[in-house]
């Protein structure tokens, strides 16, 4: 999703919004098993995955995005552990109302 057309949708997602990014039910089941996996990857159930498989997703791209959530908790957790920020010129509006969200 890029390009003006996408804006409103980015913000949204920037700001951890499912509801606003107007997503097809699929990209937000996917977008959704990757917040579980960040926030509490324990609690990733068969049902969530039976979901994603009749939403169309493959065992494959299933996997991948599941490897990706957790590398960015990793990144992140390392970047909090050294006290990393990003550039402001990164967050020219500021900080992302997802990370501010418990």
């Amino acid at each position: 999703m890029q390009g003006e057309q996408y804006a409103r949708a980015a913000e949204a997602l920037r700001n951890g919004d499912l509801d606003a990014a107007g997503l097809p039910p699929g990209e937000r089941l996917l977008l959704e098993f990757a917040g579980t996996i960040a926030r509490a990857a324990h609690r990733v159930t068969d049902d969530q995955v039976e979901g994603l498989r009749r939403a169309g997703w493959t065992d494959e791209q299933i996997a991948e995005a599941a490897y990706v959530a957790a590398l960015f908790s990793l990144f992140v957790r390392l970047a909090d552990t050294f006290g990393i920020e990003p550039p402001a010129i990164y967050e020219p509006t500021g900080i992302p109302g997802a990370i501010s969200r418990g």
